[in-house]
């Protein structure tokens, strides 16, 4: 059972919502760096003459690494065994590092390469991280807590198109130290300021098995499976939809930096959805706001393509409105988990999940740019729509079932 605050905990209570916005501020500074490279793609094609190849993996890089420091993690339970802040804050500040080190060192791709692989490793302490620590700090508005924290995330991924927009387009140096910058302050916020809250609970012993646990129980199979359906979907989107705008701009006339200026307001829009579900799953249930926003981003991605070349405005707002969609239900699968799992190992489980849904968006990010060189882009966004099919499926089931009433205060 999940700890209940005492009256020695009221005064933590008192200071939640500080907490909750210091902590969604540290986790949007800190994930600032991990689409710095895919921002600045165009100046680094034209430097290092990249091909689709290289501009993809400029992206899957930080992925893989990120699966790897997420599956060494949940194997040795790190998100539940290290203090949480030290752990989220090392790893902001080592991941920015990785990140400066590109443009002061690196002359070719094989270089960035290698530091955006490790900053993918180091950004495992920092995502699941920051959700545990959420959870300790709600209860009832869980979905609400992890939702600022996803909208976080969303719009600090967001954050290097806007600097892109603001002075990089033709220099891509000084956006990744922008952005390295950012981060490292994240870390500071994260060892200064956070700290767990009243449903912490006590540091578990060693249990690398416990991670299997995501394969065996059953709800927890189904949410995780809603999950992978929303991750097939999400980071190919948010890798390729400033590829898309940018090329659609240019036919148009308009210039770059309105595409990357629009590129920013699209991933950021997902922070203002991430709120917004959080709250509706809290009211509603979390299966019903998944399926929802599935329905809705599945649906964009089938239609988005065929709108290559239409007007800037008319392709701004779809694309606005897929933003919006894509990322509205993420928070909710991580929330789900926190509540069907055993608390103690809430970290470690948030943390496989995380591994098993980045390891899945190799696939798509990859499959993108090969599909749109064959067919073109509405094939190549269309294929996305295969993730919230199987989602929707997915929770459906979970929904149907007992289990589902253990999320949301027994909303379904």
């Amino acid at each position: 059972m999940r700890e209940v605050p005492s009256n020695k905990h009221q005064t933590s209570i008192a200071g939640k919502w500080r907490m909750l916005l210091l902590l969604s501020l540290a986790e949007l500074l800190g994930m600032s760096v991990w689409f710095s490279a895919s921002a600045v793609v165009p100046a680094l094609t034209l430097e290092w003459g990249l091909d689709d190849g290289g501009r993809a993996w400029l992206t899957m890089s930080v992925q893989i690494g990120f699966v790897i420091g997420a599956l060494a993690s949940a194997l040795l339970n790190l998100a539940d065994r290290i203090p949480a802040r030290r752990f989220f804050a090392a790893t902001a500040i080592m991941a920015a590092a990785c990140t400066a080190l590109i443009p002061a060192t690196a002359d070719s791709l094989a270089t960035a390469l290698m530091l955006r692989f490790l900053t993918g490793v180091l950004l495992a302490g920092v995502y699941p991280v920051g959700m545990k620590i959420m959870a300790t700090w709600t209860n009832a508005d869980r979905g609400l807590g992890i939702g600022m924290l996803v909208g976080a995330l969303t719009v600090g991924s967001a954050a290097p198109h806007l600097l892109n927009a603001f002075g990089g387009i033709g220099s891509w140096r000084p956006v990744l130290y922008a952005a390295a910058g950012l981060a490292a302050v994240g870390g500071g916020i994260g060892i200064l300021f956070i700290r767990e809250g009243p449903y912490r609970t006590k540091t578990p012993p060693f249990n690398w098995r416990y991670a299997g646990q995501i394969l065996r129980q059953r709800e927890i199979v189904q949410a995780n499976l809603g999950y992978l359906g929303h991750m097939w979907e999400l980071y190919a989107m948010w890798a390729w939809i400033p590829a898309f705008l940018l090329s659609s701009f240019a036919e148009s006339g308009v210039d770059a930096q309105w595409a990357s200026a629009a590129s920013f307001a699209v991933i950021a829009a997902g922070g203002v959805s991430s709120v917004i579900a959080g709250q509706l799953a809290d009211k509603l249930g979390r299966t019903a706001i998944t399926i929802a926003s599935l329905a809705i981003s599945g649906s964009s991605a089938v239609f988005i393509g065929f709108l290559y070349g239409a007007h800037p405005v008319i392709l701004f707002l779809a694309a606005l409105i897929w933003g919006f969609a894509v990322v509205a239900d993420s928070a909710q699968f991580s929330a789900a988990i926190s509540e069907l799992s055993q608390p103690e190992y809430v970290g470690t489980m948030l943390t496989m999940q995380t591994s098993l849904g980045f390891l899945l968006t190799l696939i798509t990010i990859r499959m993108v740019p090969a599909l749109q060189s064959a067919y073109g882009w509405p094939t190549a966004f269309s294929a996305l729509a295969i993730g919230p099919i199987a989602g929707i499926w997915a929770m459906s089931g979970l929904r149907r079932s007992s289990a589902a009433l253990k999320m949301s205060g027994g909303r379904r």
